[in-house]
């Protein structure tokens, strides 16, 4: 009966301390979920990523390069390009954090029909974990 219990408690104490191992994250975004979608010089991108583990928050960035184009499809003037980005930070629940953030490119001058703002190179990072995502094509 001693030798049961001893065993019992062997295991058990096993059990505790490789425990906290297994809830370790493995951060990664969830491919389908991370979207972008325009409306004229705003550019919208929301998503998820999971495999977090027990931490409270995540810190996003998005950067992207935004772009006046004319009615001919192209790019007139090295001025109106511009890099512009977001951030935020996201509450974890359940090992999960979904996002959204909105990035604004104005122009000087406007970026005014018949021209419109694309947006390339847009790229979610969680800085908290070291990872990145890009989104490929024009939006």
């Amino acid at each position: 009966m001693r030798r049961v219990a001893v065993v019992c408690l062997t295991g058990l104490a096993a059990f505790v301390v490789t425990t906290p191992a297994a809830f370790a994250g493995s951060p990664h975004f969830v491919d389908s979920t991370v979207t972008a979608s325009r409306s004229d010089n705003t550019l919208s991108v929301s998503g998820k990523e999971a495999g977090l583990g027990d931490e409270a928050q995540v810190h996003i960035v998005v950067r992207a390069t935004a772009e006046c184009i004319n009615g001919g499809n192209n790019h007139p003037k090295a001025v109106n390009k511009e890099s512009v980005s977001a951030a935020g930070d996201f509450p974890v629940q359940n090992g999960k954090a979904d996002f959204s953030l909105t990035l604004t490119a104005t122009f000087q001058p406007a970026c005014s029909p018949p021209m419109t703002v694309v947006f390339t190179n847009v790229t979610v990072a969680d800085t908290t974990n070291g990872i990145s995502t890009t989104l490929h094509g024009t939006f």
